[in-house]
């Protein structure tokens, strides 16, 4: 099997299990005859617009069927897919389809208006098949071996643009393996498919389970960010694994679940994990990690209890949970200032070698050669080691422990990004003169972006008005959640900034757009006061953004369990993006109760708004 791809295995389990279920949304199934009959004629398509081996093929689509379709399809023609977010504003994704130079994008009807124009063309793929005809019964030859690429896809960049990792086959097989063996992925298993496409979580959350013959669930938007409303939606589906980003799967721990759910393995990563798990939950909690770089995972491990791991109370309060070790092929060194070796127990740069390890970067020769190292620990000819610029050391039990970061690089919502990026777009706005971005937490909270910003004139500055610039040219996790004004950027003696004389935002520096604005309704003037406890600001208006003010995703979910516990309503962290006002946080809750109200009988139905406390 050594010389397969992925869609070959796919393949493999079309032939030999049709009628199977491969795909479901809603009440929609997808049957592996059709998965792989839609992907054949898509690959056809693209083969006669001359897609071949390592031609990038852009893939913008939503979560759907419709997407792992459209991949198979892409890497059956022997392209390399692009996975493109359509919610990424314009400019960004055609910076994005020109970096890669794809001459096709892949998308469908609902975002194909969405796209920026190019010298690119577009298929689009709906639920009946392609924009025109296709052969869905003969096979593509095959034209692909384990060195082309399987995928491309863009991180954030340092220098101001976004970089692109290129993934061979042979990589992203070598993970599918030791995933399907690690954790016993057979037929009968039922996965989700939850997370943003440009993620590249989402690569690991496709291909085991479709090279395995098991069923992908795609997660409603309605609730993947609703932990209760999503742990119903898990137990009534019959999943038994799933990956959720770490702050929602440290939301997810703390639900009560049902002791006889099939549920079975929670896999998490891209951030750092802060929370044990309890030591009755019915389900394995895997953590991961691992740059894009290495193909999503380089090392893994169960979390267990604190009270099961027999440290002593004083040690489990100082030490976070491990990211496990390295996973089969692949290999984990922490090195000095000069890439030696240092003594178990010493903190390190993190290198990792092995399958995992990319091609390198897309039109980016001198990046690679100073990111991808020849491997002098013992690989085999060949073979490089990509040094990962985190910090971490070894345990005396062989796993690792993470320790941030030896440079710049922040991690926000499980999203690597690098702040110069965000300086560059910021520095080029007509009122700003100078700015810093930096991260900004408590020790108990995920990370945030706080922009620090030097007017180039005597206006004063909107938050909101800078949110807006910020975001018609970068994604909506790449935008500061607090802006603070200064006169000038501090310096040290030397000319450099000095961080350490950065002001820590606070309710008194924090930009804000307007006067306090009055609520209008009970349901505002309680969130006021919730919002206000939870951010430590004095005062919140109706209209003030919950981000601006120093919001973040942990908190949003702190609001969420406040807001279910008050109003006896789940309100998504997806709707704390669309709606981040009291203002529009109480409309979507109002709507929500009077859902629930006209569901239920008279009495139900007052004892709901008894317990809202509103009367609504």
């Amino acid at each position: 099997m050594s010389d397969l791809c992925v869609h070959d295995l796919v393949q493999l389990q079309a032939s030999a299990t049709p009628d199977a279920v491969a795909l479901v949304s809603g009440n929609h199934h997808v049957t592996y005859r059709e998965v792989n009959a839609r992907a054949n004629q898509l690959a056809h398509r693209l083969r006669s617009l001359g897609i071949g081996p390592d031609v990038p093929v852009g893939l913008c689509m939503e979560r759907s069927v419709e997407l792992p379709i459209a991949a198979l399809g892409i890497l059956k023609a022997g392209g390399a897919y692009v996975p493109l977010d359509p919610s990424y504003p314009s400019r960004r994704l055609s910076m994005l389809l020109e970096d890669s130079g794809t001459p096709v994008v892949v998308t469908q009807p609902g975002v194909a208006g969405k796209l920026p124009a190019g010298k690119w063309e577009t298929v689009v793929l709906d639920g009946d098949g392609l924009d025109s005809d296709g052969d869905a019964a003969v096979l593509p030859v095959r034209n692909t071996t384990p060195e082309n690429l399987a995928y491309i896809i863009f991180t954030s960049g340092s220098t101001g643009r976004p970089k692109g990792v290129q993934i061979t086959h042979g990589s992203l097989l070598s993970l599918v393996t030791w995933h399907q063996h690690a954790f016993n992925v057979s037929p009968v298993d039922r996965a989700t498919m939850l997370t943003s496409p440009g993620f590249d979580a989402a690569v690991w959350e496709i291909w085991p389970y479709l090279t395995a013959g098991a069923s992908l669930y795609v997660v409603d938007d309605a609730i993947r960010t609703a932990p209760a409303a999503l742990r119903d939606w898990i137990v009534r589906s019959g999943i038994t694994i799933s990956f959720l980003p770490t702050v929602l799967a440290e939301s997810m721990i703390g639900l009560e679940w049902p002791p006889d759910s099939p549920f079975r393995v929670l896999l998490t990563g891209a951030d750092t994990l802060r929370r044990y798990p309890p030591r009755d939950l019915p389900f394995a909690l895997i953590n991961n990690y691992g740059p894009t770089e290495c193909t999503v995972v380089a090392t893994s491990g169960r979390i267990y209890s604190e009270a099961s791991s027999g440290a002593s109370p004083e040690k489990r309060s100082n030490e976070l949970p491990s990211i496990g070790r390295p996973i089969d092929g692949v290999s984990a060194y922490v090195v000095d200032q000069h890439l030696q070796r240092v003594p178990d127990g010493t903190a390190g740069e993190l290198l990792i070698g092995g399958r995992g390890v990319g091609r390198g970067y897309l039109n980016a020769p001198e990046l690679t050669a100073e990111k991808f190292l020849p491997d002098s620990f013992g690989g085999d000819p060949g073979t490089r080691l990509y040094r990962t610029g985190d910090l971490g050391r070894f345990l005396p039990d062989g796993q690792i422990a993470f320790m941030g970061r030896i440079d710049d690089q922040i991690k926000v919502m499980g999203h690597r990004i690098e702040p110069n990026e965000i300086v560059t777009v910021l520095n080029r706005h007509p009122e700003i003169e100078a700015s810093f971005v930096g991260a900004y937490s408590d020790p108990s909270e995920d990370q945030r972006l706080v922009a620090y910003v030097v007017p180039a004139t005597d206006m004063p500055l909107k938050p909101g008005d800078l949110r807006s610039y910020l975001g018609s040219y970068l994604p909506s996790h790449m935008l500061p959640s607090a802006f603070v004004q200064l006169d000038r950027l501090p310096l040290s003696p030397h000319g450099k900034l000095d961080r350490a004389a950065l002001p820590r935002p606070t309710a008194e520096n924090i930009l804000r757009d307007d006067l306090l604005e009055a609520p209008q309704s009970p349901i505002e003037g309680h969130l006021t006061v919730v919002l206000s406890g939870l951010l430590g600001v004095p005062r919140v208006g109706s209209e003030d953004n919950f981000f601006t003010l120093g919001g973040h995703s942990l908190m949003g979910a702190q609001l969420i369990a406040k807001i279910r516990e008050n109003f006896g309503v789940e309100l998504s962290l997806r709707c704390l993006f669309d709606e981040p006002t009291p203002r529009g946080m109480s409309a979507e809750i109002e709507r929500l109760i009077h859902a629930r109200l006209a569901a239920m009988s008279e009495d139900e139905a007052q004892r709901l708004l008894a317990s809202s406390g509103e009367g609504v």
